[in-house]
């Protein structure tokens, strides 16, 4: 077990030293952006329609996962995915911390409401356990779900493999179930036992949800083709390759 930890561990920190800083950076970002903004609910007239503001973010930590799959692997995404949750749970510990800290917040300086206004912020901040722990689920599950459908739609379709109709093949359908399995997992732990949403509005949320932001990922799915086929031009990640090859 400890050699296979060991074994794992090199081969992630040389994934890392391989996949551009800034396409990790904004993978994280976004991780942890959606946790934030999970606690803002968009104000909807239907009653059995519910969204929250983390739909505006979502899709970016789903196309930059479709890209580290395209170029590297599913494992390998999965893998970045972990990482990223990880830290994502290290910056939900440092802001609870932060929460507990005596303070006041600089929002909260309204006459007669300070003290209501700051404890909502340190609420908002500090986060509960079981949204981190749906928010950390539903991800990890929906994050599988879409590396894997995305590499499988990749090895189906064999005309024009590296084409970018090929790409938003593969990034919608994966996207697209793995948004809704994203939405739908944090819905039933979080908001159907917690808030007591009824099962019509964590389907209803999931869809609406799923749509939403895949009308992100067709906007912005030519900058990620054109991403990819940077990376390969490049030969992006050699290091890694390299190092996968000298395994086998």
């Amino acid at each position: 077990m400890i050699k296979f930890i060991k074994k794992e561990c090199k081969d992630i920190s040389i994934l890392l030293k391989s996949i551009p800083a800034p396409i990790f950076a904004l993978f994280v970002i976004a991780i942890i952006a959606m946790n934030l903004l999970a606690n803002k609910a968009v104000s909807i007239p239907w009653s059995w329609l519910a969204l929250d503001c983390g739909i505006i973010v979502s899709w970016i930590a789903f196309m930059t996962n479709d890209i580290i799959t395209k170029h590297f692997g599913p494992k390998e995404a999965t893998k970045i995915s972990v990482v990223a949750i990880l830290i994502n749970l290290l910056i939900c510990l440092l802001f609870f911390i932060a929460s507990k800290i005596p303070g006041i917040w600089g929002e909260s300086y309204v006459e007669g409401s300070e003290g209501i206004i700051n404890n909502a912020i340190d609420k908002t901040f500090g986060g509960t356990w079981y949204v981190v722990l749906g928010s950390t689920i539903a991800f990890l599950v929906s994050a599988v779900v879409n590396n894997t459908i995305n590499y499988g739609l990749g090895l189906i379709i064999k005309k024009k493999p590296n084409g970018f109709k090929t790409f938003a093949i593969r990034s919608y359908i994966s996207t697209g179930i793995g948004q809704f399995v994203d939405n739908f997992c944090f819905a039933l732990i979080v908001s159907h036992v917690f808030f007591g949403w009824t099962m019509l509005q964590c389907i209803t949320c999931s869809l609406t949800g799923m749509v939403l932001e895949l009308l992100f990922e067709v906007v912005f799915s030519p900058l990620g083709y054109k991403i990819c086929q940077k990376w390969k031009a490049e030969n992006v990640g050699q290091l890694y390759f390299d190092y996968r090859s000298m395994k086998e």
